[in-house]
C-alpha cells in the first residue's frame, strides 16, 4: 500500500517539474515571438498581435474547463466505436487535473503576462512625445479594456465549455489525433 501511494508521489512531483519547465519555455516562447512581432509591426497591427494573444488565453481556458466538466462515459462509448478523436477525448478527460492545468494556468497565465509585456509596447509607442499624464492615462485605460475583454471573454468560455464540453473536447480530441498522425509525436501518452 506504501509503494503506490510513493509512485503516485513520484507521479505528482514529475508533474510538477515538468508544468514548471514546460511554463519556462513556453513563456520564453510567446515573449520572444510576441515581442519580436510588436516591435517589428506597425503599430495598427500590433493591436491585432495582442488581441490574439488574449484570445489564445481565452481559448485555452475554455478548452480547460471544457475537460473538466466533460463525462468520460461519452468519450468511453465514441472510442468504443471509433469516432475519430475519441480515445483522445478520453485521454484529455482522464487526465482531466493535468490538462486543466495546462491549458488554464500555464498557457492561460502566460498568454495573461504577455499580454500585459505587449500593451506596454503598445503604449510606448503611442505616447512617444507625449506627456506622462497622457502616457498614464494611455496605459490605464487599455490595461482596463484588456483585463474586461479578457474576463469578458474567459465568463463566455467558461458558459460555452460547461454547456458544450462534449463537443469541445471532441473537437480538440480531432486536432489532437490529426497532429499525432502528421507528426508520430503522442501529444498525450
Amino acid at each position: 500500500m506504501k509503494k503506490k501511494t510513493k509512485n503516485n508521489s513520484n507521479k505528482k512531483y514529475r508533474w510538477i517539474i515538468n508544468v514548471s519547465i514546460s511554463t519556462f519555455i513556453i513563456a520564453i516562447l510567446m515573449s520572444v515571438i510576441s515581442e519580436f512581432l510588436m516591435r517589428n509591426l506597425k503599430t495598427f497591427l500590433t493591436f491585432f498581435v495582442l488581441i490574439l494573444i488574449v484570445l489564445v488565453g481565452i481559448i485555452f481556458d475554455t478548452i480547460g474547463i471544457a475537460v473538466t466538466s466533460a463525462d468520460i462515459k461519452h468519450f468511453n462509448a465514441m472510442a468504443s466505436r471509433k469516432i475519430k478523436g475519441a480515445k483522445y477525448g478520453v485521454k484529455l478527460v482522464s487526465n482531466a487535473g493535468q490538462v486543466s492545468n495546462f491549458c488554464n494556468d500555464v498557457i492561460g497565465d502566460i498568454a495573461g503576462i504577455v499580454s500585459g509585456s505587449a500593451i506596454a509596447v503598445i503604449v510606448l509607442r503611442l505616447s512617444t512625445g507625449q506627456t506622462d499624464k497622457l502616457t498614464f492615462l494611455l496605459n490605464i485605460i487599455l490595461s482596463a479594456v484588456i483585463a474586461a475583454i479578457t474576463v469578458g471573454g474567459k465568463a463566455i468560455g467558461k458558459e460555452i465549455a460547461i454547456s458544450k464540453s462534449t463537443d469541445i473536447v471532441h473537437k480538440v480530441g480531432i486536432i489532437l489525433e490529426k497532429i499525432e498522425n502528421k507528426t508520430g509525436i503522442k501529444v498525450i501518452k
